[in-house]
Parts: structure tokens; C-alpha cells; sequence
């Protein structure tokens, strides 16, 4: 397969992936390795091509990050809460995220920890479905800073490959109780500073090797990047409306089932 057509074919995994509670991280690095290619290559790539979907939540909710902007110059206690509880749940992953960075690194091209991640993190979705709390926090200016610190504690889980970034934030807040289309819009907004650090980061510690040949090259990445893009924007809305009528539940049998057979297929090699 040529890299090209690999760049898309990843593109469209991380867009449709990105903010489903399935781990894009995950499928990259299985799809990486269905394809047979060196994981250690792609790893950036990988990463940096989550700025693709990040874009995509800016531009569906332009309106509200307006609003926000409109409502800080004004002093408007909403907004200031609203960016409050952004910074605050994006700490933890700052601060562990730059503390353990090696060994994050070291799993991103460990395959079979991600299945094991998927099936577990599938029956988490389960029980979280049963057993949380009536939700009664609407708004991402009203959630609570205790609960803010709670989900922001629960988004590390996800430097496992195979948690899903998104997924343990929805859940977390689900769990916390905050209503379903808030803790899943609270999630794509958690997205943004927070893949914006990682992305940054890989593109500083490995600039020598992306334009050295060494890596997936800048190129490949925009491409990548712009795929993962348009692929988000379509998907986004019908994941809010989903998980808005129907939860979570079609989404754990689907980490559990590709997960399993994930496990089966690498302990076969």
C-alpha cells in the first residue's frame, strides 16, 4: 500500500474515532499494526494528526467559543466560569502527561495493551451506564470545580493506548453527575488544549526526524491531519445526537467485540 493511501486510511480512522469512547489512539496503533508497518514511524504521526479533528470541534461550535470570547472581555461570570473549568481539568494531564512522557511512549506501539484496553474499558461503559448517578449538572459553566477536578484526574487514564481520551472524560463526568450531552461537549472542549500540548510536544522532541526523512514527513501529516478533519465534522453531531437518545452501551459492545478480536488475532501471530 502506498503511504498515501495509508495517510487517508488513518486520517479516517482518527476523524471517526477522535471523540467516540473508543480510543483513536488505540485504532491508529492497531491499524498500524494490521498494516504491518513500523509503529516507531508512525508514532508522531499518529499524534500530531489529532489537530485535524481538534480543528473540527472549533469550527462546529464557533458560536459558543464567540460567546465565551464576547462574555471575558464583558466580565461575564458564565464565561470566566467556563474557561475556569477548562484550565483547571486540563492540568492533571499537563502535569502527569510531561512527568511520565517516557513511558507513555513506551505503549504507544504496544498493540496488545490496547486490546486489553478496549475490553475493559468496554465493560466500564457498562457498569457506568448502570450504575451512575442521576445527572443533573447541564452546562459546562455549571459543573462543579470539585467534579472539574475529578474528570480531569480521570482524562490521565486515557495515556493508556486503548482507554480513549474521550471516554474516560464523558464517562468520568457521566459518573460525577453531569448530564449526557454536557459531559460529551465538555469532552470535545477538553480536546482542544489538551491534544494541542501533546501535539506540540511530539512535533518539538522530533522536528530532527520529521524533516530528515526519518518519520512520516510534514506533508503526510497535513494530509492526514486535513482528512481527519472533514471526516470529524461529520461525525460529530451524530455522536451527540446518539449518545443523546440511545447512551453508551452500543459503544462498549463495540470495544468489547473489537477488542476481543483484536487480542485473538495478535495472540494468534
Amino acid at each position: 500500500m502506498s503511504e498515501l493511501l495509508t495517510v487517508i486510511l488513518l486520517g479516517i480512522v482518527e476523524g471517526i474515532t477522535e471523540f467516540l469512547p473508543v480510543s483513536s489512539t488505540g485504532h491508529l496503533i492497531l491499524a498500524t499494526r494490521l498494516l504491518g508497518y513500523d509503529a516507531g514511524r508512525w508514532e508522531v504521526f499518529n499524534v500530531v494528526i489529532q489537530l485535524g479533528a481538534i480543528l473540527a470541534i472549533v469550527v462546529l461550535y464557533w458560536r459558543t467559543f464567540w460567546a465565551v470570547g464576547m462574555g471575558l472581555i464583558r466580565r461575564e461570570p458564565k464565561s470566566w466560569l467556563f474557561l475556569r473549568n477548562l484550565v483547571v481539568a486540563f492540568i492533571p494531564a499537563a502535569v502527569i502527561g510531561l512527568a511520565l512522557h517516557h513511558y507513555i511512549e513506551a505503549l504507544l506501539g504496544n498493540a496488545e495493551v490496547v486490546a486489553i484496553a478496549l475490553v475493559v474499558g468496554g465493560f466500564a461503559i457498562l457498569a457506568v451506564e448502570r450504575f451512575a448517578p442521576r445527572s443533573d449538572i447541564s452546562g459546562v459553566a455549571d459543573i462543579p470545580l470539585r467534579t472539574v477536578v475529578g474528570i480531569g484526574l480521570l482524562q490521565c487514564l486515557a495515556m493508556i493506548p486503548g482507554v480513549s481520551r474521550s471516554g474516560a472524560t464523558i464517562l468520568g463526568a457521566l459518573a460525577l453527575g453531569v448530564e449526557r450531552r454536557t459531559a460529551a461537549e465538555f469532552s470535545f472542549f477538553l480536546a482542544i488544549p489538551t491534544m494541542l500540548g501533546a501535539s506540540g510536544l511530539e512535533l518539538m522532541k522530533n522536528h530532527a526526524a520529521l524533516t530528515s526523512g526519518e518519520g512520516v514527513g510534514l506533508l503526510s501529516i497535513a494530509i492526514g491531519a486535513l482528512v481527519s478533519f472533514v471526516v470529524a465534522l461529520l461525525v460529530v453531531k451524530w455522536f451527540v445526537g446518539i449518545v443523546t437518545k440511545h447512551g453508551f452501551v452500543p459503544f462498549a459492545w463495540y470495544r468489547i467485540a473489537a477488542g476481543s478480536a483484536a487480542l485473538v488475532w495478535l495472540l494468534s501471530k
